[in-house]
């Protein structure tokens, strides 16, 4: 049989066709942004480009020695002026990046325009620069997803902003290749933005924030305000740095990572301060700048660095929480009588002969059942290994939780899984109820209490449900079998840990 296509039909076929495909190449141009702010704060062509960063990197030279040595690098907090202003200090960046160092990079900068009120995540394909184009990570589409405090960027939100886009020539200069997560943050729940946040780090993360500090005092004016500003950086006191005070502009970006620094021990560290009085600028009115670095754990040998030993090995990744969240889950099946495949065991225990999975540390293995607890097991103290301890509380936790039944088969697609990965926990000094109040900290520490032979703990993620400090101390005397004010006699020895937590997703 023939078919006949009419030349009429046959337009409209070829139109419709054409129609699309110009769509569809709109669309692919949009999923990259483009710079906005090229040929403002910094040369549009890629060799004035190039050149200007190589020019700042040789004044800068390579002769510091102050710097922190034998710590991982976890944070930048970077200036996002013009070049002519805050490229000398963006610079020093060359002191600590290397080529190649990190595979993602969470960009996280001010809203200079609009007044979010939450984390404004980009989710274009890629960012561009005169240097080429930078891939935005699929984190970037995780965050968005997985919290509620983080949220789309709207285009022109994405579009006007210029505090991310000034930093990425020279991260691209320094580092080379790598993927972005950026995201514009303005007055939220910074605790749980950082929370949100910690379960996108891993080892091979660097977070960068774009903030200048001090705009258009005096020059004398803004050394002695810039310094007071970097002092609480330093000393991470993120309650100090309150709207109003011509502090930073980069306020909620800055409260952000010293949360996170503070959640994780990270340590930090000037590394240079000027300002636009020092570059391009008159000194009757200018704005401060600052190059500040985080740091992880130390380790050098012993007697090297700020640490006797080496104390922790790094923090686990988030792909080998999830290679424990499996082994969780295939323990309680196979207890549960739930046939498990060969081939996805014997991946697992081959992951588990990465050293990391070997460190002796305190676990805890939660369970939910559509949002309640239906068991928690664990030990604050390593009885083994990593990989031992999430086996042997899974099992505790799912059929030998006194506090519940045991589980049944048909309740284990219902359930979610949550790892916590204990620190050492440490003595925790205090005078009275009042220095009890003010040292701890909310979503950051969980607390052992003693009393004669009575003790309890709650894990940092409680902090969720019992915010107030009186009432979680309060619950916690409860828990021990204390009276709930007991804590406020003075008589608690106490002692604080924190944790690195890992979630199944919503099945």
């Amino acid at each position: 049989m023939t078919v006949k296509i009419y030349p009429l039909f046959t337009f409209f076929l070829v139109s419709i066709l054409f129609l699309v495909s110009v769509q569809a190449q709109a669309e692919n141009r949009e999923q990259v942004r483009k710079p906005a702010w090229a040929g403002k704060f910094y040369p549009a062509d890629s060799h004035d480009l190039t050149k200007t960063i190589e020019n700042l990197t040789n004044r800068v030279g390579r002769s510091a020695t102050h710097l922190t040595r034998n710590k991982k690098l976890k944070a930048l907090i970077m200036p996002h002026a013009g070049y002519m202003y805050s490229g000398l200090t963006a610079a020093y960046a060359s002191l600590v990046l290397t080529p190649n160092q990190y595979k993602k990079v969470i960009l996280i900068g001010p809203d200079h325009h609009f007044g979010v009120d939450c984390g404004a995540v980009s989710l274009n394909q890629a960012y561009q620069t005169p240097l080429g184009e930078v891939p935005v990570h699929s984190d970037a589409r995780k965050l968005v997803s997985q919290s509620p405090l983080f949220r789309k960027a709207s285009p022109r939100l994405n579009q006007r902003e210029h505090s991310l886009e000034v930093e990425l020539p020279f991260l691209q200069h320094y580092l080379g290749s790598f993927e972005l997560v950026p995201i514009i943050v303005g007055a939220g729940d910074i605790s749980q933005m950082s929370r949100a946040l910690n379960k996108i780090i891993d080892s091979n993360t660097l977070i960068v924030v774009s903030s200048d500090l001090s705009h258009y005092l005096d020059y004398k004016s803004a050394v002695e305000k810039d310094k007071k500003t970097m002092g609480h950086i330093l000393n991470l006191e993120g309650n100090k740095l309150e709207p109003g005070l011509n502090q930073a502009c980069g306020l909620y970006p800055l409260k952000l990572l010293i949360e996170t620094a503070r959640n994780l021990n990270w340590q930090s560290q000037l590394i240079h301060y000027s300002n636009s009085g020092d570059t391009a600028g008159t000194k009757e009115r200018v704005v401060g700048y600052s190059l500040i670095a985080f740091y992880g754990q130390d380790y050098g040998k012993k007697g090297e660095g700020t640490m006797e030993n080496k104390q922790e090995t790094d923090e686990l990744t988030e792909s080998q929480g999830k290679i424990l969240l499996t082994l969780a889950r295939q323990t309680i099946d196979e207890k549960a009588g739930q046939e498990v495949s060969g081939r996805e065991k014997n991946m697992i225990e081959k992951a588990l002969k990465n050293k990391a999975f070997q460190q002796e540390k305190g676990t805890f293995v939660t369970l939910t059942k559509r949002g309640r607890l239906r068991g928690c097991i664990g030990n604050i103290n390593p009885r083994g290994s990593i990989a031992e301890g999430v086996r042997r509380n899974a099992v505790q936790a799912a059929f030998s939780d006194p506090r519940f039944p045991p589980l049944q088969p048909e309740e284990l697609e219902d359930i979610e899984i949550e790892v916590s990965i204990l620190t050492e926990p440490r003595q925790f000094d205090y005078q009275d109820e009042s220095d009890l109040l003010d040292k701890l900290r909310p979503n950051v520490d969980g607390v052992i209490i003693r009393s004669g032979m009575t003790s309890a703990t709650f894990l940092p993620q409680v902090w969720e449900k019992l915010p107030e400090p009186k009432e979680f101390l309060g619950n916690l005397c409860l828990k021990a079998g204390l009276p709930s004010d007991y804590w406020q006699t003075g008589k608690l020895k106490v002692q604080t840990y924190q944790v690195q937590d890992f979630s199944e997703e919503s099945r």
